[in-house]
C-alpha cells in the first residue's frame, strides 16, 4: 500500500536534490561563453553596419541585440568565484549605463545635426557606446 500512496523514502528525496542543485547550475553559462556570446553581437553590430541611420526607432533592434548578451554576462560575472566583485566594477558599470539607455524603452535617434549635442539627446551612446567600451575591457580583462 506504501508505493500506491506516493510516498517515497528519504533516499529518493535526496537523490533529486543534488540534481536539481547541477541543472541549476547548468543553466547559467560561464563567463567566458557569456564573453564570446557578447563580442559576437557586438562584432555582428559592427559588421551589419552599426546604426547609420539618425531617425529615432531605427536603432532599437540592435540596442536590444547587444543588451541581452550582456545581461547574460551580468548573470555570469555574478557567478564566477575566481575574481570577486570588485574586478568587474567597470564591466558592471558599462552595463548599467547600458540598462539606463534600454530603459528608455526606444532609439532616441540622433535628431540633431551637431554630434555632441546628438549623444546628449540620444540613448545610443549609453547603449551602444557602452557596449563597444565593454567589449574594450573584457579584450583587455580575461578570465580564461
Amino acid at each position: 500500500m506504501a508505493a500506491a500512496s506516493g510516498c517515497s523514502s528519504s533516499d529518493d528525496e535526496d537523490s533529486g536534490k543534488p540534481a536539481a542543485k547541477a541543472a541549476a547550475a547548468a543553466k547559467t553559462p560561464s563567463v567566458e561563453e557569456t564573453t564570446a556570446t557578447f563580442q559576437t553581437a557586438v562584432t555582428k553590430f559592427d559588421t551589419d553596419g552599426g546604426c547609420l541611420d539618425r531617425a529615432p526607432g531605427t536603432c532599437w533592434e540592435q540596442m536590444v541585440a547587444l543588451m541581452e548578451p550582456a545581461r547574460d554576462l551580468r548573470k555570469a560575472m555574478n557567478t564566477e568565484k575566481t575574481v570577486g566583485a570588485e574586478f568587474w566594477t567597470e564591466a558592471y558599470a558599462l552595463i548599467d549605463t547600458m540598462e539606463k539607455g534600454i530603459a528608455v524603452g526606444d532609439d532616441k535617434g540622433l535628431t540633431v545635426a551637431d554630434e555632441k549635442m546628438a549623444a546628449m539627446l540620444s540613448n545610443r551612446d549609453d547603449v551602444l557606446g557602452s557596449a563597444h567600451k565593454l567589449s574594450d575591457w573584457l579584450d583587455q580583462h580575461p578570465i580564461a
